[in-house]
This record gives structure tokens, C-alpha cells and sequence, in this order.
């Protein structure tokens, strides 16, 4: 009774005790009095209301849709994630193992010479072989939480993992949404510059038209054609703006370049949302964003494993047995002569000598201080991020209907200056000017809508949201480069 008491005591120690701190998560995470504020936020482009998971949705464009969902099965960096987060979950039933029962089992066969001493003969022995058979069961007690302190650190590994698969969904995400408003800003620039060039095409038919007159002079066309190579020679830049971002769309989704979507390739009417977006808060946005997740489980693996390093400190005592034969013919094999049998535990301690072990505990103290310092500096640049990206987004939307107004009016002044030209009342040099107003106009316009529909796409990256209701990924199999069938 005695005996079942101590062992008792013995377990509920190794339950109880744990070395080193036990964590708690930082206070921004879980203090609604420390949760910061989003000051941008208060834009009247902008609603309190949590964003969508599938932000890509408010588009409201089918064909984008559907290249989202098929990059977050297909991308080769999320497969590349998936694995990694496939090692640290592996990595982590390694560790779980080390708190059950051991077992081992060996077996032998040597030719050699043993020690007469060692077995108390008084003569040497004639060499001859040695079958030997053993099973060993051991039981490691856990007194001091170093098992524990793994464990709870591999499980925040694990954590970390799932975090930087989440952390890639959103950037996929993104980087498809992005690459697809690329595309299709680049064919509204390409469609705009078109028509630019229709218009200085007139303007230089008509100058020509009138030097023939006698009514201009040849100035007046050569500025003219000068009007026109000026846009021309901006379209190529924009067709192969276009053909880089649907080379990229392919590549995201998992396919080569020359894969591209024929269809995107006709788009041109950059994907933008008109009505207030919903951005949420500074609460909402730290448990969103995955990279202020994966900063926060590092820093919880970092402390427990100062557990793990403290815990070399004090000994570990494990339980253990073992049973098996020894013999040199093989027809002692079975008998009772060739067999043995132990039980006990077996104590291990570095004391006095634990400068190595404080040497440890120093650096996985000094290693959690500096996950902390990155910590924080993760949810001070997720507030940066959203708040640069808020404040860039409405003062670009201010910029696109300032320019939109500007787009009118030049358009007004040119119809009013070709139909005197026309008439033979206007000057040629307000017409080339009212008509290079226009060209510049139509470019600048395209290039503010552009930068909306990318500033509302870095918005969404940076407000953390696109990992969520993920499809299942396709995994990545090694019978490619093996051979082997899964």
C-alpha cells in the first residue's frame, strides 16, 4: 500500500510540475482596453462592418472568381505551404510519443571472445558465437515538464505552420486579384490610348487636308505627326503591362505562362468597388491578419521552451525493464540458463556541473525576448499597413474624380476647337493643344482608375482577410521524381 501510495505521488508530481514560465498571450490580443483604433477608417469611403473572407467577391466579377478559387487549390507556393505544415504536424506526433510507454526490441548474432573476468572464469574462454534477444520497455516520468514544455512548444510550431499556409492564402489571393486588375487596367489603357491615337489621326488628316488648301502650313502637320507617334509610342509599353500580368495570372493558378485565361485577355474595365468598403476594426484586424497569428505562436513556442531548457537543470528519472536471452549455442536459446531480466529506474543529473544548462536557459530566454520585440513590431506594422493602405486608397479615389472632371472638361474644349478648326475659324495651335489636353487627360484618367483598383487590392492584403473557407488544396506527391504510387 505503501509502495502504491508513493507511485501515486510520484505521477501526480509529474503531472503538476512544469518548468519554466507557462505563457499568456500579449494584452493587444486580448484586452478590448488595449485594442487599437483604425483612424482611417472613419473615411466615409469606408464601413465599420467586418469585411467579407472572400472579399474578391465584391468585384462581382465571375472570371475572377474563378481564378481565385483555382489558384488556392492549385499555386504552387500554398502546396509548398501544405507540406511544411504537414512536417511540423509529423514533427509534433514525434514529440507526443516521448510521454507514452517505450518499447524496444533487438536481436544479434556475434562470433567473438568474451571476458573471462567479466563472468568469473579463471581461465580464458575459447571464442565461439553469441546469440543474444532482448525487449525493453521504459517510461520516462516527466517529473520537471520537459516532455510538457516540448510538447506545447511543438504544438505551437504547428500553429505557426497553419498561420504561414493562412499568411500565403491571403497573398495568393491578393496576388491573383491584383494581377487580374493589372490586366484588365492595362486593356482600358490600351482601349484609351486607341482612341487617342484615332484622334490624332484625324487631327493629322485634316492639317494635311488644309496644307494641300494652302490654308496650313507645313509646321502644322509635322506638329501634328509629332501628336501622333507621342501616342503611339505609348501602347506598347501598355500591351506588354497587359501580357506580364496575364503570363503572372497563369503562374499563380498553376499553369505556364502560355496558359494564360483567353478570356481576362479581353478585359478592359478595371475591377473596382464603388460602394463603401467594409474594413472592420483594429481588434478584428490583429486576429485576421495570419502573420500577427504566426508572430504571436512563435513567441509561445519561444517560452516554452525555456521550459525545455530549464528543465536540464533537474534530473530525469525514468522507469524501465528489460528481458531477454544470451548464449553462446543455440540450444541454450530456450533454456532457462540463457535468460535475464531487469528492473528500475534510471537517474540522470549534470549536477553540480550546470553552467551548460544555464547557458541554455539564457539563450532561450534571450531568444523569446527577441520573438517578442518581433511580436510587436508584426501588429505595429499590420496597423501601418491598414492605415497607410485606407488613407492612400480615399485620397486616390479624390485624385480619380478630380481627374474624371478634368476628363470633361478637356473633352468639351476639343470637340469646341476641332469643330472651328473645322470651319476654318480656329487656329491650328488651339486645336493641337485642346486635342494633346485630351490624349493627356484620357492617360491620366486610366492611370488613376488603375491605381484604385491596386490600392483597393493592397487594402484587402492588408486588412488580412482571404484565408478563410479555403478549398482543399491539391497536395504535392513525390511520384513524379520517385516513381511510387501514394
Amino acid at each position: 500500500m505503501k509502495a502504491r501510495h508513493t507511485a501515486l505521488a510520484v505521477l501526480g508530481l509529474a503531472a503538476s510540475c512544469s518548468s519554466g514560465p507557462d505563457y499568456r498571450p500579449p494584452a493587444t490580443l486580448t484586452s478590448p482596453a488595449t485594442a487599437p483604433s483604425l483612424l482611417e477608417a472613419a473615411a466615409p469611403e469606408y464601413l465599420t462592418a467586418e469585411p467579407p473572407a472572400q472579399w474578391w467577391r465584391l468585384y462581382e466579377a465571375p472570371e475572377l472568381d474563378g481564378l481565385v478559387d483555382k489558384a488556392m487549390r492549385r499555386n504552387t507556393d500554398l502546396r509548398a505551404a501544405l507540406a511544411s505544415l504537414e512536417a511540423a504536424e509529423a514533427g509534433l506526433r514525434a514529440i507526443e510519443v516521448e510521454r507514452t510507454v517505450q518499447t524496444g526490441l533487438s536481436a544479434s548474432t556475434t562470433y567473438g571472445q568474451a571476458s573471462a573476468d567479466q563472468v568469473g572464469a579463471s581461465s580464458a574462454l575459447d571464442p565461439g558465437p553469441v546469440f543474444a534477444w532482448g525487449q525493453s520497455v521504459s517510461y520516462d516520468f516527466d517529473l520537471f515538464g520537459r516532455i510538457k514544455r516540448g510538447i506545447e512548444a511543438g504544438t505551437a510550431d504547428v500553429e505557426v505552420a497553419h498561420a504561414a499556409l493562412d499568411l500565403t492564402r491571403v497573398n495568393v489571393a491578393a496576388s491573383v486579384t491584383g494581377a487580374y486588375a493589372a490586366v484588365c487596367a492595362a486593356g482600358n489603357q490600351i482601349a484609351v490610348t486607341n482612341r487617342s491615337i484615332t484622334l490624332a489621326r484625324n487631327i493629322v488628316s485634316v492639317t494635311q487636308r488644309r496644307f494641300r488648301g494652302g490654308i496650313a502650313g507645313i509646321n502644322d502637320v509635322v506638329r501634328a505627326k509629332a501628336l501622333l507617334a507621342q501616342t503611339e509610342a505609348s501602347l506598347p509599353v501598355y500591351v506588354a503591362r497587359q501580357r506580364a500580368g496575364l503570363y503572372f495570372l497563369a503562374t499563380l493558378v498553376g499553369d505556364p505562362p502560355e496558359a494564360f485565361p483567353v478570356a481576362v485577355a479581353q478585359c478592359a474595365v478595371p475591377p473596382a468597388i464603388r460602394d463603401p468598403i467594409p474594413v472592420g476594426d483594429g481588434a478584428s484586424l490583429l486576429a485576421r491578419r495570419p502573420d500577427v497569428r504566426q508572430a504571436e505562436r512563435r513567441l509561445a513556442a519561444s517560452v516554452a521552451r525555456i521550459g525545455v531548457a530549464t528543465s536540464a537543470l533537474y534530473p530525469s528519472i525514468t522507469l524501465g525493464g528489460q528481458v531477454g536471452i544470451v548464449a553462446t549455442r543455440s540450444s541454450d536459446i530456450v533454456r532457462d540458463r540463457a535468460f535475464r531480466w531487469g528492473l528500475g529506474p534510471l537517474v540522470q543529473w549534470t549536477f553540480p556541473n550546470t553552467r551548460a544548462a544555464r547557458a541554455g536557459i539564457a539563450e532561450s530566454n534571450a531568444l523569446a525576448r527577441e520573438r517578442l520585440a518581433l511580436f510587436d513590431g508584426t501588429v505595429l506594422t499590420a496597423l501601418r499597413e491598414t492605415e497607410t493602405s485606407l488613407s492612400a486608397l480615399a485620397r486616390q479615389l479624390d485624385t480619380e474624380r478630380s481627374l474624371r472632371d478634368a476628363r470633361q472638361e478637356a473633352a468639351v474644349a476639343a470637340r469646341n476647337t476641332e469643330r472651328l478648326y473645322r470651319g476654318g475659324v480656329g487656329q491650328f495651335i488651339d486645336t493641337l493643344d485642346a486635342e494633346r489636353t485630351l490624349i493627356q487627360a484620357d492617360a491620366a484618367l486610366a492611370e488613376a482608375t488603375a491605381r484604385v483598383s491596386d490600392l483597393q487590392v493592397r487594402l484587402f492584403l492588408a486588412l488580412g482577410g482571404g484565408w478563410q473557407d479555403a478549398p482543399p488544396l491539391s497536395e504535392t506527391s513525390l511520384g513524379e521524381v520517385t516513381g511510387e504510387r501514394r
